[in-house]
């Protein structure tokens, strides 16, 4: 057979369902083997959007998802996705066509080393330069890409080797395991927890990833710990549970910084550090930290470790269930912060002022959704309201890339997003700025019959660095724009759409287009005259 059919066999045997991608002249033996394949190649718009698409599928499934890609401008297209799942730990495997072997020595047309260019963004990559390595680079590529902390690989694949005859079997699939923790590291970690007496658990996105999430709930409730949340952490434990102080990651002051100012232990559980700096949270590096993850802690002054407990995190968790002493702790300071951050959400909810304010569309928005709904957030000033208000009762349930923070990231996304979850409602949220650097991806949700929503804030400008300018400088530059007709636009790609003209209108257009089933963008003009108005507010916090 050909190289490029050995190597599809290989990705059937890891049990690919899709590749996104843009196919080019360089991958065509790829293309061709992949007619007669049970993988579905999904066409994209771009390659961004692929990557995109790919890691939020890798993301949900826990599987890898694959995108595609051919040599020069469409590899580096597909770069900034994958820097993102990478950052991000979705799993992720990234294909490119490649320059025959016959003219790399050169300079040559589309030609760059795209081993050196993908190298600083993936765990793992390489190019296969003889045909009976595709097995063992398949099966690597997989396992690597799965394994914690999860990310992504690359596989370059010149078109004069993917002609190639060769031989071959795609290698057997295995698990990997991660160990428990010594047994005196969990002592030591149940004594750290017995003297504190304000423990604090900053919970990350690893715990998910690493099938903990029950754990840490049991952990919670049978040692009443209360649990803060990073952006990519949200909904580990339910926002309804009593101990959950809900979501950290904003710069500069919150409700939350109490919390963290009254703790005298801080337990992070699966953070990634990517995430948001420990010195937000712990500026003055004064308080403790007990780190739970699959890896030693990143070293950071404002990250005082005071013990590693490293393995499997399930594993670890339930442990240390078994062995910390129950004691009586004081937790009416947790009724006072979570209090006055709940009550941010129903103070808005019957709002009247048009442009609508952020809080009001959220508001809405949770009312709509179901808890196992997905709600993927886009980067700008929406992510700050989504991550502060959106809460959440599931993990995964309100997606926030915060690793890179590519803006973009939420029309392909939803689209991942849907056809790994096909029985769950997905709503994009995106600003303008962001839904037109992958708003042609419209058309692929159209032709593939997706009913996602999008809901699209407008506001005719970059939002978040107008925010950020006004704190620091009082005044806005170069932030505006211009935008287009958002519904006759989206129309003509074959979405249903409406505009909101009132804010009374917005939850019962949510409600309308959950209901349609088929793809829908609600165009919503936005009040970001809020976002100073937080920021005056969260000045004047007193713990």
């Amino acid at each position: 057979m050909k190289v490029a059919e050995l190597f599809v066999k290989c990705l059937e045997n890891e049990g690919v369902e899709y590749i996104f991608g843009v196919p080019g002249e360089e991958n065509i033996d790829l293309m061709d083997a992949l007619v007669d394949s049970k993988i579905e190649f999904i066409v994209t718009r771009h390659e961004t959007s692929a990557a995109f698409m790919a890691g939020t599928y890798g993301k949900l499934t826990g599987k890898p998802g694959v995108c595609l890609a051919t040599l020069g401008p469409g590899a580096t297209n597909l770069l900034t996705g994958v820097a993102n799942s990478n950052m991000d730990h979705c799993p992720l495997i990234a294909i490119t066509g490649q320059a025959g072997m016959n003219r790399q020595h050169k300079t040559s047309h589309q030609y760059y080393d795209l081993v050196d260019i993908y190298e600083p963004v993936t765990k793992w990559n390489v190019q296969i330069k003889t045909g009976e390595i595709v097995p063992e680079v398949v099966r690597k590529a997989y396992q690597l890409a799965s394994q914690e902390k999860q990310g992504a690989t690359h596989i370059d694949l010149p078109e004069d080797i993917a002609g190639m005859e060769v031989d071959g079997e795609p290698l057997q699939v295995t698990g990997h395991s991660l160990p428990q923790a010594d047994e005196k590291v969990l002592k030591d970690a149940s004594a750290l927890i017995n003297k504190a007496d304000y423990p604090l658990i900053l919970a990350g996105n690893g715990i998910e990833r690493g099938k903990a999430t029950e754990s840490l709930r049991m952990l919670v409730e049978k040692k009443q710990i209360p649990v803060v949340h990073s952006f990519m952490g949200k909904g580990t434990l339910s926002w309804k549970n009593e101990l959950s102080l809900l979501t950290a990651g904003i710069s500069g002051k919150d409700y939350i910084t109490c919390g963290f100012k009254q703790a005298d232990l801080i337990i992070c559980i699966g953070f990634d550090m990517a995430e948001t700096p420990p010195q937000n949270w712990n500026p003055e590096a004064s308080t403790p930290i007990l780190h739970i993850d699959t890896e030693e802690a990143e070293i950071d002054s404002h990250y005082p470790v005071a013990l590693n407990v490293v393995g499997d995190i399930r594993e670890n968790l339930n442990e240390l269930i078994n062995i910390i002493p129950n004691k009586e702790r004081d937790l009416t300071w947790v009724a006072s912060i979570r209090n006055q951050i709940l009550s941010e959400l129903e103070e808005y909810k019957h709002d009247t002022g048009f442009p609508i304010k952020p809080q009001k569309i959220i508001s809405d928005l949770r009312s709509v959704l179901k808890d196992e709904d997905i709600a993927i957030s886009d980067v700008g000033a929406h992510k700050m309201w989504m991550a502060r208000m959106y809460h959440t009762a599931e993990p995964d349930t309100c997606l926030i890339s915060n690793g890179l923070a590519s803006m973009g990231v939420a029309v392909p996304g939803a689209i991942g997003a849907k056809l790994a979850s096909p029985e769950r409602n997905v709503v994009a949220v995106c600003g303008d700025g962001a839904f037109q650097m992958t708003g042609a991806e419209l058309e692929t949700a159209v032709r593939l019959n997706l009913p996602i929503v999008i809901l699209l804030w407008r506001d005719d400008g970059y939002g978040l660095i107008e925010w950020h300018q006004l704190k620091k400088f009082e005044r806005a530059s170069h932030i505006s724009f211009g935008n287009p007709d958002f519904v006759q636009l989206a129309k003509s790609y074959g979405f249903e759409a409406m505009a909101m003209e009132k804010a009374e209108d917005l939850k019962p257009a949510l409600e309308q287009a959950i209901a349609m089933n088929k793809p829908v963008l609600i165009d919503c003009p936005v009040d970001y005259a809020e976002n100073m108005k937080l920021t005056e507010k969260l000045k004047n916090i007193n713990c």
